[in-house]
């Protein structure tokens, strides 16, 4: 009988974007707006992000269980995440990634790519609709709150279940989906996973591992190990610690 679960689930954030480097000179210059040349889909890693997920790869290198499907969002900055990790990590036959929309970022609609003081200047009421219902709940128009990103992973979970129970899973996508499959795989509440994320941001590919536990009623996944930059560390890679480039995304 296949099992149900992946035996591992490996959770990446892709490796530092321009648009995180982008997000920094606005903050610094007191900016409404992060000035960007792409669509958020279309921007790319920066060299340090290219970095990182190389040094991911080259720590896998060494380890016996090694991603057997690969999974990432469609969003440029990590698909190249992807495609840097399996090129470092020595994989010798074929591997393809898989791009799955609903690992996408979260969408920010009508305040996508202000910054904080960019919302609170041109949308007040948004600022104040946030403020109210809380990021868990709050969606911009034309955007998405994290409940909406739930439900899109929830769907994506069952086609993980359905056709690579038992295989080794590497996921690489964004930050607010990090802490959204927490929230599921946890069985997390609100307040649970908003702590979570109050203690700080998930690091540019740092790596979050869940194994299957046979014994735990049905079976499920548990969480071995969260937020790991040891990999980065151990190959010479700077961390970094960051939001993603839409501030919006944490406040």
């Amino acid at each position: 009988m296949t099992p149900r679960w992946p035996s591992i689930l490996w959770i990446v954030r892709h490796g530092q974007s321009a648009g995180n480097v982008a997000r920094d000179v606005a903050d610094e210059a007191g900016l409404e707006r992060i000035v960007l040349d792409h669509r958020d889909v279309d921007v790319p890693l920066s060299p340090l992000g290219e970095q990182q997920a190389k040094a991911l790869g080259k720590w896998f290198i060494e380890l016996p269980e090694k991603p057997q499907v690969i999974l990432s969002s469609p969003y440029v900055r990590a698909m190249q995440t992807a495609q840097l990790f399996k090129d470092a990590a020595g994989y010798a036959g074929a591997l393809t990634i898989c791009g799955d929309e609903r690992l996408r970022e979260k969408e920010f609609g009508i305040l996508d790519g202000l910054t904080v003081a960019g919302i609170r200047s041109i949308h007040p009421e948004q600022a104040e609709f946030r403020a109210n219902l809380g990021k868990f709940y709050h969606r911009p128009p034309g955007g998405e709150s994290w409940v909406d990103v739930i439900f899109r992973l929830r769907a994506m979970l069952d086609t993980i279940s359905l056709h690579h129970g038992g295989k080794r899973v590497m996921i690489v996508a964004h930050q607010v989906v990090v802490l959204c499959l927490r929230y599921i795989l946890e069985g997390l509440n609100e307040a649970q996973i908003l702590a979570i994320d109050k203690d700080g941001d998930v690091a540019n590919c740092g790596l979050t591992e869940y194994r299957f536990a046979a014994d735990e009623g049905d079976g499920r996944l548990v969480l071995s190990r969260y937020n790991v930059v040891a990999p980065l560390e151990v190959c010479g890679a700077p961390v970094t610690v960051e939001p993603d480039h839409m501030v919006a995304a944490r406040g």
